[in-house]
């Protein structure tokens, strides 16, 4: 990696300022190039793909060069960082590395198998990577997921995730995104027994559906919380509908647009609602859709739900996405 100059400005701030801006310089220069000791992947790197760099354990870091990949990528290694090369480091835009695959789970066997991206392990953090399942609409209604993640402590930061159903499949453990693209049609942001953070990240919506389907089957401690956000695109999309009788999903401090209908929200369908112990919540939301008579099982916050409420502890997530 190469030198960081020091300003001679911090040079005696207390300790832990200093430590930080130092951090913080590391995560910028990694973003932009492969830090030094990273595994490296694609054109002019050690591997021709992340499949493959994913049998490589000789570094925690892994940096793939700008191109697209048509693969499936398994991580099941806790405690490694993904890098794509961007121009862009704090947002999804100056993305140049795309992992792709079509596969539905019809197919492949399970909703995870589906996945072109699928995170078995903790403490996995992805960076500026597009990640596409292109399925499209099902004509079987099959679920094809772009990114699965079935750990906890993941970090999302920069990704641009793209489907039709079942976009992202937000399973288990604590998860946090930050400045993402996620975009579908229908219940593209969906899991059983997940909490997840999704904040300065844009949800667009390609068809109408539904935003968020929440599994949360019982009266445990997990939400789905998206917050200082913005909702945009086609068709006539919900916030969400209860895939389980005790979904819990809040939207707040978000601009939400006109393909959000008046209702805000769904039942799961008109002969099962599985609306009788949902909290479907709003908080200070504004735009064209955060107006209009709310679903009668919907409700309005008077305060936001903190992140600390959400993710519990948020020591592992990238402090420069927070």
């Amino acid at each position: 990696m190469g030198v960081i100059n020091v300003n001679p400005s911090t040079m005696f701030l207390p300790l832990t300022a200093a430590y930080l801006l130092h951090v913080f310089a590391l995560q910028a220069l990694a973003l932009y190039g492969p830090p030094d000791g990273a595994i490296t992947v694609g054109p002019g790197g050690k591997h021709a793909n992340l499949s493959a760099a994913m049998k490589d354990t000789s570094s925690s870091v892994y940096f793939v060069f700008s191109g697209t990949f048509q693969e499936q990528v398994v991580i099941t290694r806790p405690n490694i960082k993904i890098f794509g090369q961007t121009k862009a480091p704090q947002s999804f835009s100056g993305n140049t590395v795309s992992i792709t695959n079509n596969l539905p789970a019809s197919v492949a066997g399970s909703n995870d198998a589906s996945g072109t991206v699928q995170v078995h392990a903790t403490n996995v953090s992805l960076y500026n990577l597009n990640i596409a399942n292109t399925y499209g609409k099902p004509v079987d209604q099959s679920q094809a997921i772009a990114l699965s993640v079935e750990s906890g402590q993941f970090g999302g930061y920069g990704l641009k995730l793209t489907g039709f159903q079942d976009t992202l499949l937000a399973n288990k453990g604590p998860q946090f995104y930050s400045n993402c693209w996620i975009e579908g049609a229908v219940d593209f942001i969906f899991g059983m027994q997940a909490s997840i953070w999704i904040t300065q990240s844009t949800i667009n919506t390609i068809s109408s559906g539904c935003i968020t389907a929440s599994g949360r089957s019982s009266d445990d401690p997990n939400w789905y919380v998206i917050d200082n956000s913005v909702v945009q695109g086609t068709g006539k999309t919900p916030l969400g509908r209860p895939w389980r009788d005790f979904a819990r999903v809040v939207f707040q401090n978000t601009f939400l647009d006109h393909n959000v209908p008046a209702s805000g929200w769904s039942p799961w369908s008109s002969t099962t609602p599985q609306t009788d112990h949902v909290t479907f919540a709003e908080f200070n939301n504004t735009g064209p859709g955060a107006t209009g008579p709310r679903a009668s099982f919907a409700s309005q916050l008077t305060s936001p739900v903190s992140i600390s409420t959400v993710l519990d502890s948020i020591s592992w997530i990238d402090p420069a996405f927070l």
